[in-house]
């Protein structure tokens, strides 16, 4: 049982798709958005300030994991990445262990709901 809510910043999503995550996220008792951001600059800093236990970030590259997830993993380990990229219907989910690993998502709301909430972790993904 989840003892605190599940700390999540949304980054950098086209602003259909941020609006689609904020309505979906913040509906749920056991979700807080920390924070909100537009501009891809600002991710770093942002996770740096607010400790998230996750981000949602656009997707760009199909069924690749962006670039900045290692760079954030390395310096947060504990925190999980969601990778979205709708016009697609594709995403990824990435954590890091000793090693970083992603896997695929279902692009809904029930598959953004489910990787918030634990539910989509893989082995060896």
């Amino acid at each position: 049982m989840i003892t605190h809510p599940i700390r999540v910043v949304v980054a950098n999503q086209p602003r259909l798709m941020r609006d689609l995550v904020l309505e979906t996220i913040t509906e749920q008792p056991d979700i807080e958005l920390v924070a909100e951001i537009q501009n891809e600059d600002e991710i770093v800093q942002m996770v740096e300030g607010t400790q998230p236990d996750f981000l949602i970030i656009a997707l760009h590259e199909f069924d690749q994991r962006p670039k900045i997830c290692d760079v954030l993993l390395r310096r947060h380990p504990k925190m999980k990445i969601l990778a979205l990229a709708p016009e697609r219907n594709s995403s990824i989910f990435v954590w890091a262990t000793c090693d970083i690993h992603s896997s695929t998502v279902e692009a809904s709301e029930a598959g953004i709901l489910a990787t918030l909430r634990g539910g989509n972790q893989q082995v060896g993904g």
